[in-house]
């Protein structure tokens, strides 16, 4: 069926050609949009006419011929506007034209704007112009685009039949130019730094590796760009922030893209609580000035993003979600035996920071649905995290988490290059042990710090979560433009 549909699209391409119209136009300059004129003209009465010549341009999204007289629908980026052809205002030659053109074309079209018997706004066309022939149809009308993959895989077509699509990735522009402005409000200066990285760093995950043919050296996608914003601290730079692509060889899910976007600072004289106030005033703001309000739905549950936030360290929420006291622990016997109380799988290669961890991540994170900081991370599992004074065990480290789900990670940053080089040590054993996350050792970076960096704390803040919290999308993938899917055998 659809072949036909094309065969007979293509044989209409070709008659616009046999009547010399290109049917791939160069270009055209409509003078408004479809929403600017239904603004302009709203206050039209009923049948009104007007002498304001107009032109707009968009693809044709619905078409009804009744003899010598034409209704058309025009879908441009800001809204649709309805067309009305007429065989005497067009001209018999023009109008005979018209019966080659399709749902899905896009055309140029130039008149008078009217408001129609039943209210709506609409231009009288006069004369229209071919701007591109579409040769594969729509999907139909009323079912549009159904198919969840099919949706993500051709999301060219899903932008044009579900219009709810288009305004979601809107307010995902939003979101992020508004935490632009809320950044530079606070004296940050956005940067950029490498995504092909010869060393990867500043997070746990799997890298994706490559080759550079004419260096002849071995080089990674960033999992994070945090070692190189900290770089600029110790250039001199004191608050700086980016929107990082970052890539990790991981799995796909509702949750997990292997390219996504990452927000990430550094500031210079800061520690983690400066950070906390940040990141509160960052999303609370964001959803106030995108959405208009604080208070929203995600996935049937109510939440308030209005601050202050909850605030409770990892030990204390383990306590009271889970009944296991790590206070009392002396040694990681005695925190696998909680674990196994917990009903939490460990192994032996882990200490009794990371099985805390672990059991928080499992038992608590879950069950945390309003905006909750989880404060002081172990030191197992914070490398690159400043420990806490006065308790070498834990870091001066904390995680936002929002229904269920992390959505920030912050610390103070370690500034020691000793301590940072025997972290690292312990992570090159636990990678010689299988761990494939484990953060290798970046010698650049040690000497970096060896010249000094400045009290600093960086938060990072998943943007694209954070985008499928503002929109209430369930997935990943509804807020990603182009999510990665398996590669089509047959197209």
């Amino acid at each position: 069926m659809e072949d036909r549909l094309i065969q007979e699209r293509m044989e209409k391409r070709d008659a616009l050609r046999q009547l010399s119209i290109n049917p791939y136009a160069h270009r055209y300059e409509p003078t408004h949009r479809a929403a600017e004129l239904q603004l302009k003209y709203a206050t039209l009465k009923q049948e009104e006419k007007t002498k304001d010549v107009v032109s707009v341009a968009g693809r044709i999204i619905s078409l009804r011929r009744m003899g010598k007289v034409t209704f058309a629908h025009l879908l441009d980026e800001s809204s649709k506007m309805q067309l009305y052809f007429r065989e005497d205002d067009v001209g018999v030659k023009q109008y005979a034209i018209l019966k080659l053109c399709d749902v899905g074309d896009i055309i140029g079209a130039e008149g008078t704007i009217f408001k129609t018997k039943t209210g709506e706004v609409t231009v009288s066309v006069e004369k229209f112009a071919f701007l591109t022939k579409a040769l594969r149809p729509l999907p139909e009308k009323f079912h549009g685009l159904q198919d969840t993959e099919l949706r993500y895989r051709m999301r060219y077509v899903d932008l044009i039949v579900n219009p709810h699509i288009r305004s979601l990735f809107i307010t995902r522009v939003k979101i992020i130019q508004t935490m632009r402005e809320i950044f530079e409000r606070h004296g940050f200066l956005e940067v950029e730094t490498p995504i092909l990285q010869p060393i990867y760093g500043g997070g746990h995950a799997k890298p994706f590796t490559t080759h550079h043919n004419e260096l002849n050296m071995k080089m990674y996608l960033r999992i994070s760009n945090e070692l190189y914003l900290k770089r600029l601290i110790i250039g001199g730079f004191e608050r700086v922030y980016e929107f990082s692509k970052d890539f990790r060889n991981e799995g796909v899910s509702t949750r997990h893209n292997p390219e996504f976007l990452l927000v990430e600072t550094m500031a210079a004289y800061w520690d983690y609580r400066d950070s906390l106030k940040m990141v509160e005033t960052l999303i609370s703001e964001t959803a106030k000035r995108v959405l208009g309000k604080t208070t929203i739905e995600y996935q049937g549950q109510a939440i308030d993003l209005t601050p202050p936030w909850t605030q409770v360290t990892m030990m204390e929420a383990v306590k009271k979600y889970v009944g296991v006291d790590f206070t009392k622990v002396k040694n990681s016997k005695d925190a696998r035996k909680l674990a196994e109380k917990a009903k939490v799988k460990t192994d032996a290669a882990m200490g009794t920071g990371k099985i805390l961890n672990t059991i928080y991540e499992e038992c608590v994170e879950p069950k945390l649905i309003q905006p909750t900081f989880v404060m002081d991370y172990p030191v197992e599992v914070s490398p690159l995290a400043k420990k806490k004074e006065g308790d070498g065990d834990f870091t001066e480290r904390f995680e936002l988490v929002i229904g269920g789900r992390e959505y920030a990670n912050v610390y103070s940053e370690l500034n020691d290059p000793q301590i940072l080089r025997e972290n690292w040590e312990h992570q090159k054993k636990l990678f010689d042990a299988g761990d494939e996350e484990a953060q290798p050792i970046d010698e650049d970076f040690l000497r970096a710090l060896e010249y000094g960096m400045p009290p600093t704390s960086g938060l990072g803040i998943g943007v694209d979560r954070l985008v499928m919290l503002l929109t209430n999308s369930a997935s990943i993938r509804d807020v990603i433009f182009f999510p990665i899917l398996k590669q089509e055998e047959n197209i």
